[in-house]
């Protein structure tokens, strides 16, 4: 099938922390505090590479921005070295969940995976319920201050280690006390979502909810390991769907009509077709990708990502930072991003985050409730632009 892609123009002038978000992709091993990795290295006798705040900060950031997603993965090694008792646990725990809502986010999910986190002594279930506990008294503190935010975690299995059954079990004894969802990470390309089939065939059996990383590291036949064997309901990233789409720019559309050269018809592959016609979420990080090369066969640059290509087609574009720490980044960040690069105004911003919400893991009746608070804090915003006086700020 072919459409039109068209384009527009936009000039904010809102601060995007003010804007309610949802946060579908966010890494609890890559949203650490400089200040706290310092700290807590200090107390372990773990090496790092600077041991200022804001140096340690700029190093995570060069180290990630190399274009390689094994380079960027490397810079784990740090993070993960100070997440290995409880108490360390908790307290990344607990800031992860104040930044997040230090942003705007008022749903996050956060996602990590346990069979890193075990050097010290702690078990699989240790590690989840010390990771809870953190969340919980993040949520609370964030509650104290008079804002909502709630949170669940996504637990995740390596690719490489083989442990998939034992983390999906894992999960499932986990889903009513904090567990919202599975996933798999690490090296995407070479480990497809096929070798965890029996992980994923239990979660099905269980109606356990997976999101799978796909699309990144490696291609179309990635994401459609990730649908087939891994029942995904969402693509952790995803970009490389952009792939099986086909974009010519002036020609004859459908019906016979002259298309202009500044007009792309765009065609759909199969798995393309699919995954939009289904509205199987895209949890697209923008920063990240480029800085792991996910999106270097588009060309260089925020402008030739492909969310622009995939959100005006109709796919289920949601937005997430991914690594906060790496990519210096936060979810308002991400935005104006694409607001600077795209145009986006706030009614696209709006559609970005309800697409969110509606694919969060969450039961129906509180994604209603999210949508619901979400249109009523941006239609107050928008009523707040409207009711502004442009003499308010003259002397």
């Amino acid at each position: 099938m072919t459409e039109e892609l068209i384009h527009t123009a936009y000039d904010p002038d809102f601060d995007f922390r003010n804007l309610p978000k949802v946060s579908l992709h966010d890494h609890l091993d890559g949203g650490l505090r400089p200040a706290t990795i310092i700290e807590l290295a200090a107390a372990a006798g773990h090496e790092l590479p600077a041991t200022d705040p804001v140096a340690l900060g700029e190093w995570f950031r060069e180290s990630a921005d190399s274009g390689s997603l094994p380079r960027y993965l490397e810079t784990f090694d740090h993070t993960i070295a100070v997440m290995q008792t409880h108490d360390n646990l908790v307290r990344v725990a607990r800031e992860f969940v104040e930044d997040l809502a230090d942003d705007g986010v008022v749903y996050g999910e956060v996602r990590w995976a346990p069979e890193q986190h075990l050097a010290g002594g702690l078990t699989l279930d240790e590690a989840v319920e010390a990771v809870q506990e953190g969340l919980d008294a993040g949520v609370d503190a964030v509650e104290a201050s008079g804002r909502p935010i709630q949170v669940g975690q996504l637990i995740t299995a390596m690719r490489h280690a083989d442990r998939g059954v034992e983390i999906a079990e894992l999960a499932l004894r986990h889903r009513d006390r904090g567990a919202v969802g599975f996933d798999i990470a690490g090296a995407e390309d070479g480990f497809p979502a096929s070798r965890m089939a029996d992980a994923f065939t239990l979660l099905a059996e269980n109606f356990f909810p997976a999101t799978v990383h796909a699309g990144e590291a490696a291609g179309v036949d990635s994401i459609a390991d990730a649908l087939l064997t891994g029942r995904a309901q969402r693509l952790g990233h995803g970009v490389r769907i952009a792939e099986d789409i086909e974009v010519e720019f002036g020609g004859t559309d459908d019906d016979g009509s002259e298309v202009g050269e500044d007009t792309g018809l765009v065609t759909l592959g199969p798995v393309a077709n699919w995954v939009r016609d289904r509205g199987i979420a895209l949890e697209i990080c923008p920063s990240s990708n480029l800085q792991t090369g996910a999106t270097e066969a588009f060309g260089e640059g925020i402008e030739s990502h492909p969310i622009d290509l995939l959100y005006q087609t109709g796919f289920t574009v949601t937005i997430s930072p991914d690594n906060r720490l790496m990519s210096g980044t936060s979810l308002s960040d991400e935005f104006e991003l694409l607001v600077e690069a795209f145009d986006y105004d706030l009614d696209d911003l709006l559609e970005l985050t309800l697409n969110a919400a509606e694919a969060a893991f969450l039961p129906l009746e509180e994604r209603e409730a999210l949508v619901e608070y979400i249109n009523a804090a941006y239609a107050g915003l928008s009523d707040e632009s409207t009711d502004e006086d442009p003499d308010d700020d003259e002397a």
